[in-house]
């Protein structure tokens, strides 16, 4: 299926918006939904105080809508949080792979096929 053919809300995208809430909100320790996460240097280098606080804004993030999840399968966001008396703006992108990560799922909803990437990074890293 390509990403021409997913509707927004059909159902295989609610059951991948579900499976990415889960890993999501868990940092990727529900074993259910396996995968990893990664940063960018950008993002690695704002220090591990942003970086715990970027955890938090991520695992806490409901702010999907039409414009930022237009396939509603939550996937993407913007998080902001404090730096050094800035304010930083960092996304988030998870994408699916094969269970060897090396090629994009073939069946994206089924967690026994699929391993997730959330990404963190700043968006001039885009």
């Amino acid at each position: 299926m390509t990403i021409l053919e997913i509707e927004r809300g059909d159902e295989q995208s609610r059951v991948i918006a579900e499976q990415n809430d889960r890993f999501r909100t868990s940092w990727g320790a529900d074993a259910s939904v396996p995968g990893r996460v990664v940063m960018t240097p950008g993002v690695a280098d704002l220090g591990p105080l942003a970086l715990l606080r970027l955890i938090v804004a991520v695992r806490s993030f409901d702010a999907f809508s039409a414009d930022n999840d237009p396939w509603g399968q939550r996937d993407f966001g913007i998080v902001a949080v404090g730096q050094g008396g800035d304010t930083v703006r960092v996304y988030f992108k998870i994408d699916l792979y094969d269970a060897d990560y090396t090629f994009g799922s073939e069946a994206p909803e089924d967690p026994e096929m699929t391993r997730r990437v959330l990404t963190l990074l700043l968006p001039e890293e885009y």
